[in-house]
């Protein structure tokens, strides 16, 4: 009987941790939309382009193939999801990540794909 007191005692603990540690729902929130908006595959490319550095809609379109209205679209979408933002240069507008975590979001789940486990 001892062992399921402590086994209780150990679980109760754990329920605490998890409840501290768990984030609120708007960070919930947030979080499920940003995992969202990444796990597009056109704008996963994009983010792949973006992360040599920054690129005009032209280049980006050169790198990831598609239409220059798709990137563009697509591009809209990371922006408002501040996963990218621009600068205008003269007439042309540079991308760029803006959320370097992201990155290595994107970075680790690709190194996932290639681990054996």
């Amino acid at each position: 009987m001892q062992h399921n007191c402590d086994e209780e005692e150990l679980h109760s603990a754990r329920i605490k941790t998890a409840l501290s540690e768990m984030p609120s729902a708007e960070m919930l929130a947030e979080m499920g939309a940003r995992f969202k908006t990444i796990s597009e595959p056109s704008r996963l490319k994009i983010l792949f382009a973006l992360s040599v550095g920054e690129l005009c809609v032209e280049h980006i379109v050169e790198a990831v193939g598609g239409n220059q209205s798709a990137v563009s679209h697509q591009l809209k979408t990371l922006k408002d999801n501040k996963i990218v933002k621009c600068r205008r240069e003269g007439k042309k507008v540079l991308y760029s990540v803006s959320d370097g975590h992201i990155m290595m979001m994107v970075g680790l789940a690709k190194e996932h794909l290639n681990c054996n486990e």
